[in-house]
């Protein structure tokens, strides 16, 4: 039987796949590669297409044996969900229904979504518990959430259980060098200061320089994408053993401002890295730290 990994050519969902090939496991890629790599797909079988194809997803499901879903299909970026929320609500939301629907109709129980801690919104509390509120303050946050709900129902209705997996910032890349961050356009802070150590870009931007925190910038908290990984089969085997449906933080529980970040790269590289401190971004929020499961503020 088949694992499907509906956005498995893209950073997260390939390390994933890497991950599920070393285990052993029989894994099917869908992407329909607007932001995914063929060339990141290390193994298994890729299948390009789209979740909304209602044809072409039947057809998958019809003719593979496929046993479980890791989910990683989605848009996003912050800023773009703004001023482009129904793109988001499209990707995101309806195709995940389109993907549930085929799950209810071919009987495939086990699903682990890459959720996102943007679901909490600015917390109330830091660092930030599942158990706490989720008021997005975004509609890639919103759209994520109502995935969650969605999944929620579905597995009280049909018996489809699932594991949401909220994280913010993922970071680094595979041990053998194979497999990496690439996106187009680049967003994320790490390799766009890497970038600029490089000499590949004059400056980097800092995006507010005024919020409630210790040295004005955002905080975040990072977490490695091997790391990621292994943790999104590990809710697998969960799944297959409890049939229990969940959500999971994913986090170190520490901290880092954009800032900080910039600082140690510097010291690492021994480059200047030029800032370029502009406006806050629309539905970017002061500070994210997780903690997961079982764990307490202190």
């Amino acid at each position: 039987m088949s694992i499907l990994v509906p956005g498995g050519a893209g950073y997260i969902g390939s390390h994933t796949v890497a991950e599920l090939l070393d285990k052993g496991e029989d894994v099917i890629v869908l992407d329909n590669l607007q932001k995914g790599h063929k060339k990141a797909v290390l193994g298994g079988k890729l299948l390009v297409g789209d979740l909304r194809d209602d044809e072409f997803l039947d057809n998958v499901f019809r003719t593979n044996d496929i046993e479980a879903v890791i989910h990683f299909a989605a848009d996003s970026l912050v800023g773009e969900s703004v001023t482009d929320p129904l793109k988001y609500y499209n990707n995101n939301v309806i195709s995940t229904i389109k993907l549930l629907t085929k799950m209810k109709e071919y009987n495939v129980k086990n699903i682990v979504f890459s959720s996102t801690a943007a679901t909490y919104g600015e917390p109330q509390n830091i660092p930030i518990l599942e158990t706490d509120p989720t008021v997005p303050t975004n509609p890639y946050g919103e759209s994520k959430l109502a995935v969650e709900k969605a999944l929620r129902w579905a597995s009280e209705a049909y018996g489809i259980n699932y594991a949401a997996l909220r994280y913010f910032n993922a970071r680094g890349a595979h041990i053998s060098g194979k497999i990496g961050e690439d996106h187009s356009p680049e967003t994320h802070l790490i390799p766009l200061v890497i970038s600029a150590a490089l000499g590949k870009r004059e400056t980097i931007g800092v995006f507010g320089t005024d919020y409630p925190t210790k040295d004005g910038t955002c905080i975040r908290d990072y977490i490695h994408v091997t790391d990621l990984s292994d943790v999104h089969v590990l809710a697998l085997e969960k799944l297959r053993k409890n049939k229990t449906s969940t959500v999971y933080n994913l986090g170190n529980g520490k901290g880092f401002s954009v800032k900080e970040v910039i600082t140690v790269a510097r010291e690492v590289t021994g480059k200047e890295i030029k800032e370029n401190f502009e406006n806050r971004r629309a539905g970017d929020r002061s500070a994210c730290r997780l903690l997961g499961k079982g764990a307490k503020r202190t």
